[in-house]
């Protein structure tokens, strides 16, 4: 006979269905399918699209707004935190745009982060990764088409952030998405100065290419080195321009100690 007493049993804990809220809308600003400062559907339809009672989605906003994640705005609505890209952007915004040498820092950050963001959506892109990166890609060449600077750079970024996207990686994509907050600035200089120098605009739209077409055709090792060769470009690009201007500023001064006479650009009007 055995005397041995039955092990107590585990008990079972339900989690509350404000808490099982939470964590799928949690899981939408993971994966992308929320950003930050987008808005969330009206209460009404998102309880329905959720299947939950508006009482339990009202209790799951609310812990979201406590932490943070969720915000309320005057005029209506419920928006996901900018707070998820501005921490990391600020006060480091501030500073790319005010001391040039930490753009080399940028550039190298860059080359480390899109270099494996390119090689993971290679291996990972799905359909509609493809097809979403193959719309970027064409308004990419319109805004180049265009000479559209302002587009260009907002095609960029968004070429860019889709290929984090693709990685299927959470960290890539939202760290991918502050990055570009705070080098908003930086990226759009980068791009004006480049459009500017012969066809080395020609040159980026190619490089932008090269990595889609790697992406597309599933090509890792492919898409790291295209995506590592557009910022080496860059940098080399950006490095030899600055050269350039250092040089002309100092035959400038030269001159203008000598008694000289200036260059066309530089003479006083």
């Amino acid at each position: 006979m055995n005397d041995a007493l039955p092990k107590p049993l585990k008990r079972v804990n339900v989690p509350r269905l404000s808490d099982a809220i939470v964590q799928q809308l949690e899981s939408m600003i993971l994966e992308g399918s929320l950003k930050a400062g987008d808005a969330l559907p009206p209460e009404r339809a998102l309880a329905e699209q959720l299947g939950v009672s508006r009482p339990s989605l009202r209790e799951a906003i609310q812990k979201m707004a406590a932490r943070g994640l969720l915000v309320s705005r005057q005029g209506g609505g419920t928006y996901v935190s900018d707070q998820l890209e501005t921490s990391f952007s600020s006060p480091w915004q501030s500073m790319v745009a005010s001391h040039p040498e930490l753009r080399r820092d940028v550039l190298e950050f860059r080359r480390m982060l899109e270099g494996s963001t390119a090689r993971y959506a290679a291996e990972r892109a799905t359909e509609a990764d493809v097809a979403r990166l193959r719309g970027v890609v064409a308004t990419l060449q319109q805004a180049h088409e265009a000479k559209d600077l302002g587009a260009l750079s907002k095609a960029d970024a968004a070429f860019h952030q889709a290929i984090a996207d693709a990685a299927h990686n959470a960290m890539f994509s939202h760290l991918l998405a502050s990055l570009f907050t705070m080098m908003r600035t930086h990226v759009h200089d980068n791009i004006a100065n480049l459009f500017a120098v012969g066809t080395v605009s020609g040159e980026l739209l190619e490089q932008h290419l090269a990595i889609f077409r790697a992406i597309e055709a599933h090509d890792p090792a492919g898409a790291r080195a295209a995506a590592e060769a557009h910022i080496d470009f860059v940098e080399r690009t950006l490095i030899r321009m600055r050269d350039e201007s250092e040089r002309e500023a100092r035959a400038v001064r030269r001159a203008a100690v000598r008694g000289e006479p200036l260059p066309d650009p530089w003479r006083e009007p």
